[in-house]
């Protein structure tokens, strides 16, 4: 049986921990090298690293912050924010990252799915999401949120992993932050249409909605949170611990 994934999210503005809700509303949480410290030491299985404004302010990743992040974990590491080409894929990789998450680039330019998996392979190419509810459909949002691209959500997914995404982060800005439960409807309809791994972001808010999330849609492979982690409201050892004794098989115990 395949185990499922718990991974912490690092929101990253000017060099700071941040956090909001329904992407609005950002607030200073903490430092990334300390958080990435911590969460490295406290069982996670993996690191999400973003630069949250770097598409919106059409600048690089702040590399200095990265590598000293990158240095501080040794479980994979996945970085995104403002990637638009292949050098900024290769320079994200140089600074420390193992996988890159693309999100506006490949927005803009769907052929950089395709032309960073060949060159780097594609389990290195994350489609991050962004998707909202609008006039009952699942439209893909674009510049961390703020930009309504018109797509079609589930389209869009099915076409990331044809172009080669070798994984797709889903954050929900409906259930960002709100803590009541991850997007379960969006999450079946995207199982329903890829096969890549899925990782399920925006709405965690206890350990019992990490559990309805996997026995609810054993396809989505890892659970992703940020501000109850941070807050410790919920300790990464506690959660696999209440997951591993509901028969759910995790990394890591």
């Amino acid at each position: 049986m395949i185990t499922k994934r718990i991974i912490p999210c690092l929101d990253v503005r000017h060099g700071r921990v941040v956090k909001g809700i329904n992407f609005e509303g950002i607030r200073d949480v903490a430092d990334p090298v300390e958080m990435a410290r911590f969460y490295n030491e406290s069982g996670a299985d993996e690191l999400v690293f973003y630069d949250i404004t770097a598409s919106v302010e059409e600048r690089g990743i702040f590399t200095d912050i990265l590598k000293r992040t990158a240095a501080e974990v040794f479980i994979p590491l996945t970085v995104g924010g403002g990637i638009n080409s292949l050098e900024d894929f290769d320079r994200v990789l140089n600074c420390g990252a193992d996988k890159v998450s693309v999100n506006t680039g490949a927005i803009k330019n769907p052929k950089l799915i395709e032309e960073a998996a060949k060159r780097f392979g594609d389990q290195c190419v994350v489609l991050s999401m962004d998707v909202k509810r609008v006039d009952g459909s699942f439209h893909l949002f674009a510049k961390g949120g703020r930009e309504d691209t018109g797509i079609d959500a589930l389209e869009w997914a099915r076409m990331g992993q044809e172009m080669g995404a070798g994984e797709i982060v889903l954050n929900s800005i409906d259930t960002d932050g709100v803590k009541k439960g991850f997007d379960l409807e969006l999450l079946a309809e995207t199982a329903r249409l890829v096969s890549v791994p899925i990782i399920a972001s925006g709405g965690a808010g206890s350990m019992e909605d990490f559990k309805v999330l996997f026995e609810t849609l054993p396809r989505v492979d890892a659970g992703l949170a940020a501000s109850i982690f941070h807050r410790k409201e919920i300790s990464i050892p506690d959660l696999k611990n209440y997951l591993a004794a509901a028969g759910i098989p995790m990394r890591r115990l």
